[in-house]
């Protein structure tokens, strides 16, 4: 049995990146005290991949990260009851939305005029290629 069940988990990369990024700013230790984390070694378990996200703390944990609370609660989901069963709670409840892609729904409702536009081949393809693909 792996030590690190979830060191593959784009939740674990992401948390790593994060605190990656923010060290310049604060600590590992001041994070997990942001947190309410009580060791501050639980950060280093996330990262590793050696325990999973906990959900209840994905508020608090987002906000330390200084990164959208709905990004990583979908990250954590996928940790906490696996891909399959994640992606039935997003067909129940619908997926969560991140402030960036609340920007997004914003502009397109805008530039249509609230019109509810379907998602045709050709804008897929125009979305598509602001992106690279």
């Amino acid at each position: 049995m792996k030590n690190t069940p979830y060191e593959d988990s784009p939740g674990a990369r992401f948390i790593a990146e994060r605190v990656r990024d923010l060290k310049h700013k604060k600590s590992q230790k001041k994070i997990a005290h942001e947190v309410g984390f009580v060791n501050a070694n639980m950060l280093s378990l996330l990262k590793s991949g050696a325990n999973k996200i906990p959900l209840d703390r994905v508020p608090a944990l987002a906000k330390a990260l200084e990164a959208d609370p709905a990004l990583l609660m979908r990250l954590a989901l996928e940790q906490s009851v696996g891909v399959t069963a994640a992606t039935a709670i997003v067909e129940v409840f619908g997926t969560p939305v991140s402030e960036n892609e609340r920007g997004w729904l914003y502009e397109i409702r805008e530039a249509s005029g609230n019109s509810d536009p379907r998602l045709t081949a050709r804008s897929r393809s125009v979305l598509r290629g602001i992106f690279g693909q």
